[in-house]
């Protein structure tokens, strides 16, 4: 194997735009009574920060801000953060969350932005290749499993590892393939990843583990494809956090690496 590829999940391996940005919307929505439903820009802007990968979170973070902006404390803000949770849950996955295979939430509608031939390629291209996300392992594992028919590929997801930036779980996925396939621990690290959070974790790979090469690819999502000035902003935020390069979707990676 030449290299290691780590891929993030949503935005880079499934459109999110209509199931996680939905539910994020439908959940701030609801508990701030109606009175505010973040647009696209709003939930960008909030990522844009490096700090929201978590969409739980950041559906209770955009809370907190409407209540401020009129006025309140977020101490007296008093939704409790599972019950957040679990509003986003049945949204994303259905009525019955924990059951996946009765899942008829968001996540079933979810676009596909790759297929499994594409990692047969890498594959057959001396590339080694898993997953580091911040989604849930049941949300990632119904994607990669039960959609792209992959076989029990490396997969580090939220439940795994510290959120990100925080580069932990991004080195547990290079040990894991590593350890799998048997590979020297000096192979080249290359990262997918659709977020300001993804590409600062990159960054913070550097800084503690200087003697590994490690390659930030910043990927743009599905739903700013059609407005080129936003794009543009898009990927100025990519490359000002971290990203060598920004690509406009996952299989344009071949062409830099084949």
């Amino acid at each position: 194997m030449e290299a290691i590829v780590i891929f993030d999940i949503d935005g880079v391996i499934r459109d999110v735009t209509g199931s996680y940005r939905r539910a994020l919307a439908d959940t701030v929505e609801y508990f701030t009574n109606n009175a505010y439903r973040p647009k696209m820009e709003d939930i960008d802007n909030l990522k844009a920060e490096g700090i929201w990968n978590n969409d739980w979170e950041g559906s209770q973070e955009l809370i907190y801000r409407y209540y401020e902006s009129e006025g309140k404390l977020r101490s007296e803000i008093t939704y409790p953060y599972s019950e957040i949770v679990h509003f986003f849950q049945c949204r994303y996955r259905g009525s019955q969350p924990d059951k996946p295979e009765t899942w008829e939430g968001y996540i079933t509608t979810e676009p596909l932005l790759v297929d499994r031939a594409y990692f047969a390629t890498l594959t057959n291209n001396n590339l080694a290749w898993g997953f580091f996300s911040g989604a849930t392992r049941g949300s990632a594992e119904y994607i990669l499993k039960y959609r792209l028919g992959l076989d029990n590929p490396v997969l580090v997801a939220m439940e795994d590892a510290p959120g990100k930036p925080d580069p932990t779980g991004l080195f547990l996925a290079v040990e894991l393939i590593e350890t799998k396939l048997s590979l020297p621990k000096s192979l080249p690290i290359m990262y997918l990843g659709d977020t300001v959070a993804d590409m600062t974790t990159i960054v913070n790979a550097r800084e503690i583990k200087p003697e590994r090469e490690w390659i930030a690819l910043g990927v743009l999502p599905p739903h700013i494809y059609s407005d080129e000035i936003i794009s543009q902003k898009y990927s100025h935020q990519l490359l000002t956090a971290g990203a060598d390069r920004v690509i406009s979707k996952a299989t344009d990676f071949k062409q830099y690496i084949l």
